[in-house]
């Protein structure tokens, strides 16, 4: 009896600790799911900031009017094809000028500044900025920008309206903001867990959506080449060599279809850079990005379809599961690093451009040796060489021997562009968490978009 009496009371003391623990557990993940949403502040287009490097009116960069493009996933490698818009006049970005700017002996404390917040010494400024290449956004895109104040570069997460003309470096991320010269690194922040504020002057552009909102994660390795669409004319695609501002462009036809590579087999990291060599994105199933090494059992649409430039193609893996997706780890300036998109949607969405597919011509882009064709669009390669190809390869992603490895979130996506600062009015905040969800159809094309006035919260 007094045997039966402990093991009940046993129990009881066990299933009170059960109890608690269950309410503390539940205590936790309505702590989380209450988690306050990051603030990012948005940035139009044409809109001056408020704390520049240097003087906006100086004519350091130029940015245009074009509406965002369609995304399948928040995180977008830079060397996905199609990612940036050119244009036939590149002085998008007066590289010229702002090294002379940050050279200036008047000028240090800002060299000196700029330089910490991009991790190089005012030494290498020069150098660095003659690997940089002027392209302008295509998409709405999250960045960790920086104002100039009291002597210092003070960090802020920003949302940087499609339209913006940037400097990207030698791994597709944007590094410089042409207008003010403002250094920017890569969004580390959780992408689905954001709350845009719009106000100083830069009202809520028209089409803004918060699921085109994207944020760029840097390529396997260092790429030779940006292979580029023209905001102006999306049926031309311009394959410009990294480093330089447009006068060694080559152009493509962006309608000739491509042929999608056999994937199945293939490992997820492996797979995008054929894709991209093959002038084609990645999508994938499920909410996170599959890891590198994860092997790929089907591609929709299959092997030896044919598609148009910056075309989706969905990829599934074997064993994949829906983890949550963590934000980026810090951005390198040197060191490839990993992290992309989040978001499933139609293999055949075409964010490269929007025009129509000509007749098949020329046979499917191999992983490692381009197409001869003119027409091909280039691939961005890792530079065996400083001198470009000489013939421009059919992809546009970097290629590379080792799978990249694949760590991060996925952000949102968003809308157009405006060219001139709106009067300032009441900022206005947008908190609905990004849907990973795919966009099907295909993105618009880069038509001007007119500024917009200021709205309430969008979710």
């Amino acid at each position: 009896m007094t045997l039966r009496a402990f093991m009940q009371g046993a129990g009881k003391s066990a299933i009170r600790r059960l109890a608690v623990l269950l309410v503390f557990v539940l205590a936790l993940s309505g702590c989380d799911r209450s988690t306050p949403l990051l603030v990012v502040k948005a940035v139009a287009a044409g809109v001056p900031s408020l704390a520049p490097f240097f003087d906006e009116g100086s004519g350091l960069g130029r940015d245009a009017a074009i509406r965002p493009q369609a995304v399948q996933g928040s995180l977008q490698q830079g060397d996905t094809p199609g990612l940036y818009g050119g244009t036939r006049q590149p002085t998008i970005c007066d590289i010229k000028q702002l090294k002379e700017f940050l050279t200036d002996p008047g000028n240090h404390q800002k060299a000196q500044a700029w330089a910490t917040a991009l991790g190089i010494t005012t030494d290498e400024i020069p150098g660095y900025l003659d690997r940089l290449t002027p392209v302008l956004l295509r998409h709405d895109t999250l960045v960790q920008n920086h104002d100039y104040k009291k002597g210092k570069a003070v960090p802020f997460d920003s949302l940087l309206q499609a339209g913006i003309a940037v400097l990207a470096d030698e791994q597709g991320l944007p590094a410089v903001k042409c207008s003010c010269g403002n250094p920017l690194r890569p969004f580390t922040g959780d992408t689905n867990r954001i709350s845009v504020k719009f106000g100083d002057g830069n009202k809520k552009w028209p089409g803004y959506q918060r699921s085109s909102v994207v944020a760029v994660q840097p390529a396997p390795r260092k790429m030779q080449r940006l292979v580029l669409v023209d905001v102006g004319d999306p049926a031309r695609g311009i394959d410009r060599p990294v480093g330089t501002t447009g006068a060694q462009d080559k152009t493509f036809d962006t309608r000739r279809e491509r042929a999608v590579p056999r994937l199945t087999g293939t490992t997820f990291g492996d797979a995008s850079r054929l894709l991209a060599d093959a002038g084609l994105a990645v999508g994938y199933d499920g909410t996170a990005r599959p890891p590198a090494d994860a092997r790929v059992t089907a591609s929709d649409p299959p092997a030896g379809s044919r598609l148009g430039f910056g075309a989706y193609v969905t990829l599934s893996v074997a064993g994949a599961t829906s983890h949550e997706a963590t934000a980026p780890p810090p951005p390198s300036t040197s060191g490839p690093s990993t992290a992309p998109p989040s978001s499933p949607s139609s293999s055949r969405s075409s964010p490269g451009s929007p025009s129509s597919p000509s007749s098949p011509s020329g046979s499917a882009p191999g992983s490692s040796s381009p197409a001869p064709s003119s027409s091909a669009p280039p691939g961005s390669k890792a530079p065996p060489s400083s001198a470009p190809p000489s013939s421009p390869p059919p992809g546009t992603g970097s290629p590379a021997t080792t799978a990249a490895p694949v760590t991060s979130s996925a952000p949102p996506p968003s809308k157009p562009a405006t060219s001139s600062a709106p009067a300032p009015s009441a900022p206005v905040t947008t908190s609905a968490p990004a849907t990973g969800g795919p966009v099907s159809s295909a993105p618009a094309t880069s038509e001007p978009a007119s500024s917009g006035p200021a709205s309430t919260a969008i979710t």
